[in-house]
């Protein structure tokens, strides 16, 4: 995407909607423009009708006029730049939100292959600049460009000769501009790669807390986090110094005008072409009209950082999804609950020659208890998230009582199903939020119900505020066990047809992973289940077991069976057995 295509999307997005607003800005910009021309061609009558002529009438007049046009200029200008800054402040709003909307229905794979600290960069930093460039780029356009042309006027108006010299400045300051513009575009760029790096470092940081203090990394983090927070401190300072870059050389061209000028200005009125009077309101046009000339060489720097950012961010905005919502498709009817794989391969996208799932035809029968056992790394869980359409796979297809799971609603798809997952994830919320997250229209009792089908009421009692406890950040104050209970809790409060178990038992000791396998059982009673166990003991009278290895299904059957003819599957209870 290049500037141009960003700025279009810029506009037709999102300032389009804010165009009454921006032309009264404009015309507030006007205003100010016609209010400091109006002082510097003031001071020509001034001169002339006061201290030349001295008038006793327009002794008053002329500086009631001077104040009514600083008023005028002091009042517009604040109006127009609140207004471009309410302007800005809702672009960025509306921004941040496409930003947050595209997160949260992007595909999971996507999420995972960005590191959070990148997307938090684009929201903060990023935005930041593009917010920078409604609020003061676009008001210095309009109010500068207009009162240079103002008093260019002036200028052309006193004396053409004079303003002939004065305007050679301007083509220069574009020049100028244009460099530096470049250069703080590619700068800007590398100022957020490292503001995304020490974002990252940060979610790094809090997330691995306690393991620093146990590997005693302290001194290692220290200097990891000095390295991070230089790397950003050299590319803002980079960007200071190419901002400011054009104000010595502004200056030098500034001094050299006036000089010349002067000297030709001087030249005239010695020689009687130009009246003393005229030669002030000319000067004083000029030295209004360099900080227009000395802002606008400035401002294609901030429109350049804006559109850099808005390269970065309109993508992010663009995400399309692999996984299809068939927000318009039927609706999925569940009868037995039968779900069939037929030739399913499966590679991430990030080692898309790495096949994880190698051509799987297995069936789930509805109503009954499937395991799935292997080692670390061999597909189940990546197996068990393509049912929920977490992922899709490269090639064949999932049928749930034989519909294509990828043809009809996904909303309806996975309101039947619930997952009670080994990484349990919670928010930093109160208990019965936390729970309830599974259902948002259960009544308060269903919610209490749930928690005492999943074994949490003897933990829940003994927090301070119990149900109303605030648990921290991914449940940082529960224990692994509770933490897990409770995600069996939302699982209860759903009372979906499908249930997902991946590891749900692996945090919790003995005596509770008896009571929770009770209420496993109730819970996934009638219902189509899939499971992954680390311990063989909670599968044995599962309906029908499956070892997976490296991708592939090599043996299936009842435990007696697979003790007898898989070798892989007898490895596994064997060391269990010797562990117990």
């Amino acid at each position: 995407m290049n500037k141009s295509i960003a700025f279009k999307r810029l506009y037709k997005d999102y300032t389009s909607k804010f165009i009454k607003n921006i032309f009264f800005a404009t015309i507030l910009s006007v205003v100010v423009a016609l209010s400091t021309s109006a002082t510097a061609w003031l001071l020509d009558p001034a001169i002339e009708k006061i201290f030349l002529k001295k008038s006793q009438t327009l002794i008053f007049i002329i500086p009631i006029a001077i104040i009514i046009a600083f008023s005028a200029k002091g009042i517009s200008l604040y109006f127009a730049k609140l207004i471009m800054i309410n302007v800005s402040e809702e672009v960025k709003k509306m921004l941040q939100i496409d930003m947050l909307k595209s997160f949260i229905k992007a595909d999971t794979e996507i999420i995972e292959n960005k590191h959070s600290g990148k997307s938090i960069s684009n929201i903060n930093f990023d935005v930041d600049q593009i917010t920078k460039m409604l609020a003061e780029a676009y008001l210095t356009i309009f109010k500068d460009g207009l009162t240079l042309i103002g008093l260019l006027g002036v200028m052309f108006f006193q004396n053409w000769k004079l303003s002939l010299i004065a305007i050679i400045m301007i083509p220069l300051a574009s020049i100028i501009a244009k460099i530096l513009g470049k250069r703080m575009s590619k700068v800007s760029t590398e100022a957020q790669e490292r503001s995304g790096d020490l974002n990252r470092y940060l979610i790094d940081l809090f997330k691995n807390h306690k393991i620093i203090k146990i590997f005693q990394r302290e001194k290692f983090e220290n200097n990891r986090s000095e390295k991070f927070v230089n790397n950003l401190k050299e590319k803002n300072a980079k960007i200071a110094a190419v901002y400011i870059r054009s104000t010595p050389v502004m200056e030098i061209l500034t001094g050299v005008m006036i000089a010349v000028l002067i000297f030709y200005s001087g030249k005239l009125i010695i020689g009687g072409e130009l009246a003393i009077n005229k030669f002030f309101s000319f000067l004083a046009a000029m030295m209004l009209a360099y900080q227009p000339v000395k802002t606008l060489a400035k401002v294609n720097i901030a429109i350049n950082q804006g559109l850099a950012a808005a390269e970065r961010i309109i993508p992010v905005i663009d995400l399309k999804n692999e996984i299809n919502m068939n927000d318009k498709s039927e609706n999925i009817s569940v009868s037995k609950g039968n779900i069939m794989f037929k030739n399913i391969n499966f590679a991430y996208q990030s080692n898309k020659e790495k096949q994880v799932l190698n051509n799987i035809s297995v069936e789930f029968k509805g109503g009954e208890m499937t395991a799935l056992v292997g080692l670390s790394g061999s597909g189940k869980s990546t197996l068990l998230n393509l049912i929920p359409r977490i992922y899709a796979p490269r090639s064949g297809s999932i049928e749930l009582d034989n519909q294509d799971i990828s043809r009809i609603n996904l909303n309806s798809l996975r309101k039947e199903i619930s997952i009670v997952d080994q990484n349990t994830t919670l928010f930093d919320d109160t208990v019965f939020n936390n729970i309830i997250y599974a259902k948002p229209d259960a009544a308060a009792d269903e919610v209490y119900e749930a928690a005492e089908s999943a074994m949490c009421n003897d933990f829940i009692n003994n927090l301070d505020k119990g149900f109303d406890t605030l648990i921290g950040e991914n449940g940082v104050k529960l224990s692994g066990g509770e933490k897990q209970r409770l995600s069996i809790a939302r699982a209860f409060l759903k009372k979906s047809s499908i249930i997902l178990l991946d590891e749900a038992t692996s945090s919790l000791d003995s005596e509770t992973e008896e009571k929770i396998q009770k209420a496993l059982d109730q819970l996934t009673q009638n219902k189509t289940t899939v499971v992954i166990a680390h311990r063989l003991s909670t599968i044995l009278n599962s309906y029908k077991i499956h070892v997976v290895d490296k991708g592939k299904i090599i043996d299936s059957g009842k435990h007696e069976e697979l003790i007898l003819k898989s070798s892989v599957y007898k490895n596994f209870y064997d060391r269990q057995v010797k562990k117990n």
